[in-house]
């Protein structure tokens, strides 16, 4: 079972150590690429039924906090 704490797994043995998403072998970059096509996350949730909304929610929780992190005032 996928842990709650850690929407993210990265192992060397699946995927060739792609970060996926906790418990499948669905890699964040396929989300992302959805996103970047114009893709609703509903089209995406259907499409890869092992990934949750909540696992989602905590990715681009993840993505948002170093995107905010790493910014620089102009």
């Amino acid at each position: 079972m996928a842990n709650a704490q850690a929407p993210i797994q990265i192992d060397p043995e699946l995927l060739s150590g792609a970060p996926c998403f906790s418990g499948t072998r669905v890699p964040i970059a396929t989300l992302m690429d959805y996103l970047k096509a114009g893709d609703r996350l509903d089209d995406f949730l259907d499409d890869f039924p092992t990934v949750t909304r909540e696992q989602v929610a905590a990715v681009l929780d993840i993505a948002s906090d170093a995107i905010t992190h790493h910014a620089h005032p102009a």
